[in-house]
């Protein structure tokens, strides 16, 4: 048997993806015929746009997609990348500044492995997407949480930032709309934190994947435009995978100053190569079209957001604040820990622990915010059908209440 202790401290000393493993568990028992309702995944039930499979489609009969292309990516793509970025973002970029990726993860690990040198600190807002910390760790950096609660509607304060300033800070993470806690930041914070990472000459990493999924009357406000001077310390992430229901596709890309660009691209020549040509035609097809698709889309997310979120608030014990952007409820459970649950009286020391048993025993998977920098949480997409979002509360009701 292999000795576990052989392997790189690196690797040892990275945390699975908690979102990953807990859809993982819940798929196994859906293929064993349990009747799992997964609230865990970030993951939009709609499938893609039929004018995107159709490029697709064509592409795979094109010859040339056949073959190795560009390791940045496919020059129509790039160039479709940054008039998307025109058009939304509201400002320019050249396509040489555009990196293509395989799904935005790529541009997040490729992100930390050219910024970060051995303790190099990089600033995390919590409650924070899984990843972000174990990519930083990946690169030998050491991710510094800030943690924002619910009273501030999980928008992180400048002067917090501040304060977890050191001479080893390179880069600070902005995530809004936000995973996993749907918040989007105001404006006056995301120039705060451009005009603070100007002065401190800090890199900005601005993950951007859910910029077209926000409600009421709210914006998202991009940080390359409000603070256009921060731009050549500026690294954009984004994708095709929520905005298009093209999270199986793998694209995803990064926009940054050139020499930045060229240094991702040579570490992608070593990693990965070229993504997916078929993948890359269908993007193209994606971020060249308009945003009907999307605006149909961000109405049914719009209308399962409020069902889930009353729902969360109907349950003794779960408060949950209404979200503004992206597709996750993020509800204080910490009431409802130390309490028993279910007919067996089941008790939770943990939101980890009240995961766990809401998946063996009410069979609904959701993912605790341990995942996320903030125990005491559970994430709860509601990217789903509405009827699945329906049974799936009301089994949850019904189990929180039902200890004997």
């Amino acid at each position: 048997m292999a000795d576990w202790q052989m392997l790189s401290d690196r690797i040892r000393h990275v945390e699975p993806s908690a979102t990953l493993a807990v859809d993982s568990k819940a798929k196994a028992m859906k293929a064993s015929g349990i009747d799992v309702i997964g609230f865990g995944a970030g993951e939009p039930n709609f499938p893609t746009p039929d004018y995107v499979v159709d490029a697709a489609a064509q592409a795979c009969r094109d010859p040339k997609n056949h073959r190795y292309t560009p390791t940045a990516g496919l020059p129509e793509l790039r160039r479709a990348i940054a008039d998307k970025t025109l058009r939304d973002s509201g400002y320019a970029v050249a396509p040489e500044q555009v990196v293509v990726t395989n799904g935005g993860k790529q541009a997040v690990y490729e992100s930390m492995q050219i910024l970060l040198d051995p303790d190099d600190e990089v600033i995390i807002p919590a409650p924070y997407w899984t990843t972000y910390p174990q990519a930083v760790r990946l690169a030998g950096g050491v991710p510094v949480t800030v943690f924002a609660g619910a009273d501030r509607g999980f928008e992180p304060d400048i002067d917090q930032i501040e304060a977890a300033r050191t001479p080893r800070t390179k880069a600070i993470i902005v995530n809004s709309p936000s995973n996993p806690t749907g918040a989007v930041w105001s404006e006056r914070t995301i120039t705060e934190i451009g005009r603070w990472a100007l002065d401190h000459h800090i890199w900005v990493i601005s993950d951007e994947i859910y910029e077209h999924l926000h409600y009421d009357g709210v914006d998202t406000t991009y940080i390359g435009a409000v603070v256009p001077e921060l731009r050549n310390q500026l690294l954009v992430l984004n994708g095709v995978a929520k905005t298009y229901a093209m999270t199986g596709w793998r694209v995803g890309w990064m926009i940054a100053p050139e020499p930045v660009a060229k240094a991702a691209a040579k570490l992608q020549g070593h990693l990965t190569s070229n993504v997916s040509n078929v993948s890359q035609r269908a993007a193209i097809a994606a971020v060249g079209g308009n945003l009907d698709a999307v605006a149909a889309m961000r109405r049914a997310f719009d209308r399962r957001r409020t069902a889930i979120v009353d729902a969360l608030n109907a349950i003794d014990g779960v408060v949950c604040p209404t979200p503004k952007g992206a597709f996750y409820a993020f509800a204080d459970v910490r009431a409802l820990l130390g309490r028993a649950l279910g007919p067996n009286g089941s008790n939770a020391e943990t939101s980890a622990q009240l995961a766990e048993l809401l998946l063996d025993e009410a069979h609904i998977a959701a993912v605790p915010g341990e995942a996320f920098g903030a125990p005491g949480y559970l994430r709860f997409s509601y990217a789903l059908a509405d009827d699945q979002l329906d049974f799936g509360m009301h089994r949850f009701a019904a189990w929180a209440g039902a200890a004997r």
